[in-house]
């Protein structure tokens, strides 16, 4: 499978769980692929590594919507994740909770992580103006006060998701340089969804992935 359109200076994917969260982009693009991974983990690894097996692409790009746990990021605010960890991988014991890398079963820094990190090095990153995070992925998203604390002390996080260790990892193992732009819809812990900003957040996402578009592709 190649790039569908000859104009494309680089071969660039543009991923997203949901279709909701990119249909604007969606609906104007005509220079990149794109990419509906699903919800969570597993189904973004598995269509992903599918994916690159096909194509060789020069970046991958993962946008989407967030929750934070900073509440100096506003509500719709845009921000690029500098680094990534799975949260939950771990083990939970009379409600103390350590990760993976805390109990002898993982190495913290066996390549790809670093300090049990995913980190993103890509010189576009830490060349664009969008705030750089702290993001942890999760595979349960929850209004629990006691897993919010848990994650808050062990990781210090700024967002929160469903999928971005999962770009970070396979990209990181695949030697793929990549982004992870999140537009941050609503505060960790709060589903009461008049609250959300969720309309706001889709705006800005897909105003700053036709900027970053533009920028790698002219």
């Amino acid at each position: 499978m190649k790039c569908k359109h000859e104009i494309c200076a680089m071969q660039i994917l543009v991923i997203a769980a949901t279709a909701l969260e990119i249909e604007p982009f969606t609906a104007a693009n005509s220079q990149v692929d794109v990419l509906i991974t699903a919800v969570g983990v597993p189904s973004t690894m598995y269509h992903l590594q599918k994916r690159i097996q096909q194509v060789d692409y020069d970046c991958i790009i993962q946008a989407g919507i967030a929750g934070t746990f900073n509440h100096e990021i506003a509500l719709g605010k845009v921000v690029l994740v500098q680094q990534d960890c799975f949260a939950d991988l771990g083990i939970e014991e009379k409600e103390i909770y350590n990760p993976i890398f805390n109990t002898g079963f993982a190495g913290k820094d066996e390549f790809p992580f670093l300090n049990g990190w995913l980190i993103n090095s890509n010189e576009t990153l830490l060349q664009s103006d969008l705030p750089k995070v702290k993001a942890l992925t999760v595979n349960k998203v929850s209004d629990s006060v006691l897993q919010k604390q848990q994650f808050l002390s062990t990781f210090n996080a700024d967002i929160e998701s469903m999928e971005g260790a999962a770009l970070h990892y396979v990209c990181l193992q695949e030697k793929i340089p990549f982004l992870q732009i999140r537009a941050i819809s609503n505060h960790v812990g709060e589903r009461d969804k008049t609250k959300w900003k969720i309309k706001d957040a889709i705006e800005n996402l897909n105003s700053e992935l036709v900027t970053l578009i533009n920028g790698l592709t002219n």
